[in-house]
């Protein structure tokens, strides 16, 4: 039997912290988590000793126990050293949930980019007790199943604000090629989009550690999704090119600490894979519209395994992503059906 090589990027942890303690990840780095009622069901949170205080890189969600959790976090494994500082990767609610309530209750700076603030701070404002129309539109165009459309209208509609603290003005502005010091090293900035717009990762100058919130994962592909603020928006472009970029500052000693599961090395080869991966879909996914199919009808070729009611939402955002892209670089058609669905087909 012919020995086949190991190319799978590894972890030099097996387990993660427990819930209230951390694990040290290097000098004065700090890797904790917080759960989330998902099935993704955590978020990594990292803290970078300023010698003072702390930077908190991303805060888990606003509940009860997650306010708890840090209430511990911050008595133990911060040694009641102020948490002066909280750095938002991105605007998802899993990442910036309690970055207001560190500024209201803690006094600390909120330090993220412009878009991820100015997204985050709008739809913590933007609460609706019914469902815009604008959104059932989407989900009309996208093709989703009508018997999720009839429960999801029936429903109250998620917002924002459940899951984010209220965010008082302020903060300050990071932004592609800044430098920014945290933790004794400087690192420097680099802004990816796809799963979030102007995502920031940051880059050690000082060792060999990167901070990639969800833009790079070491066993799971980030989400790239279509939403109704931006139905035409092409996400898995701006992911690609975000990779492909970012990918030429990777080394294999890179320790990657990503927004979930587990921090990991050979980062060139998980951006290969993730880049990879989204190729083999789109080739896939054209082969599948040789006939015109909805955005909800290429679950298969995208995903290959069944997509249950619990993952449908995200599915179905990921799925319009896709087709998108075709349709914006020229190798699929679109038409609108009676319904309001859109239908794509490949073109010739």
């Amino acid at each position: 039997m012919t020995d086949i090589p190991d190319v799978s990027p590894r972890t030099p942890w097996q387990e993660p912290p427990a819930q209230g303690e951390a694990i040290e990840v290097a000098d004065g780095v700090l890797w904790m988590r917080q759960p989330l009622p998902m099935k993704l069901d955590h978020v990594n949170i990292y803290a970078l000793d300023d010698g003072d205080g702390w930077t908190v890189i991303d805060t888990g969600f606003n509940t009860r126990k997650s306010r708890a959790i840090w209430d511990s976090l911050m008595a133990g494994p911060l040694q009641g050293k102020p948490v002066r500082r909280v750095v938002g990767t991105h605007h998802h609610p899993d990442h910036i949930g309690l970055a207001g309530w560190f500024q209201s209750q803690h006094g600390a700076e909120l330090v993220t980019t412009r878009t991820a603030w100015l997204f985050a701070r709008m739809l913590t404002l933007d609460v609706q007790e019914v469902w815009p129309e604008e959104t059932l539109a989407y989900y009309r165009s996208a093709g989703m199943a009508q018997e999720i459309y009839e429960k999801r209208v029936n429903d109250r509609p998620f917002n924002f604000a459940d899951t984010v603290h209220p965010m008082p003005l302020g903060f300050t502005r990071i932004k592609q090629g800044d430098v920014i010091r945290m933790g004794g090293r400087d690192w420097d900035v680099h802004t990816g989009n796809g799963h979030a717009p102007e995502h920031a990762t940051f880059w050690s100058r000082d060792d060999n550690l990167v901070i990639t919130g969800d833009q790079i994962l070491s066993t799971i592909s980030p989400n790239i999704g279509v939403y109704a603020t931006e139905p035409m928006a092409d996400p898995l472009g701006e992911w690609l090119e975000a990779c492909e970029r970012l990918s030429k500052l990777a080394r294999p000693d890179h320790l990657a600490l990503g927004g979930h599961k587990l921090p990991f090395t050979r980062l060139p080869l998980r951006m290969q894979q993730l880049i990879g991966n989204h190729h083999g879909a789109l080739d896939r996914l054209m082969d599948h519209l040789s006939e015109p199919r909805t955005a909800a009808d290429c679950f298969a070729p995208l995903f290959k395994r069944t997509i249950g009611e619990g993952e449908y939402g995200l599915a179905l955002v990921e799925a319009v992503a896709h087709v998108n892209h075709l349709y914006h670089t020229g190798q699929v058609t679109r038409w609108e059906r009676e319904d309001g669905a859109w239908l794509y087909q490949r073109k010739g």
